[in-house]
């Protein structure tokens, strides 16, 4: 894909970022209020198809590392688990941290927060890793039918037409 106009780049400059901060700000409000970890990190990946539509796709994926990506995938929902059973047994999912019947907290350097809110965080860094994924590929998709490579043919449509 080719970069679109110049108006589009300089909105994608102004506001593209708009988009992540959004989206990280959805996703650790997201145990106070409406949204989470799921629609942030859905917002937050909106920002790599709108580089690409802007931008183009060889310029991003100059600038991007896919390696990133996956590891933001399989880390999200390891650190969910983990952070989930900080809280084993007395307080399994809960919005606080459990307090052992010795009174000391589990956890001294998480007093208010709780595991929810940094199950938000591993659900928004899984959900950007795999649909910013998702979104690449996708593209490169795009690209390979258009150009023909890797369809066994010059063309990516002739080996449909014989």
């Amino acid at each position: 894909m080719r970069p679109m106009s110049v108006v589009v780049t300089k909105v994608c400059d102004i506001f593209a970022w708009f988009m992540v901060v959004f989206g990280a700000l959805i996703i650790n409000n997201g145990h106070n209020t409406p949204g989470g970890g799921f629609q942030g990190g859905a917002v937050v990946a909106t920002f790599l198809s709108f580089l690409l539509a802007a931008y183009g796709s060889r310029r991003v994926f100059a600038w991007v590392r896919e390696n990133i990506f996956g590891f933001m995938a399989c880390f999200g929902p390891l650190s969910f688990f983990v952070f989930g059973c900080l809280g084993f047994p007395h307080s399994f999912f809960f919005n606080s941290i459990a307090v052992p019947e010795g009174g000391q907290p589990i956890s001294d350097w998480l007093p208010y927060a709780g595991t929810i809110s940094l199950m938000d965080l591993s659900v928004g860094c899984g959900v950007v890793g795999a649909l910013s994924m998702i979104i690449l590929l996708m593209y490169k998709s795009i690209h390979m039918v258009e150009t023909g490579e890797g369809m066994g043919g010059e063309r990516g449509h002739d080996r449909f037409e014989r």
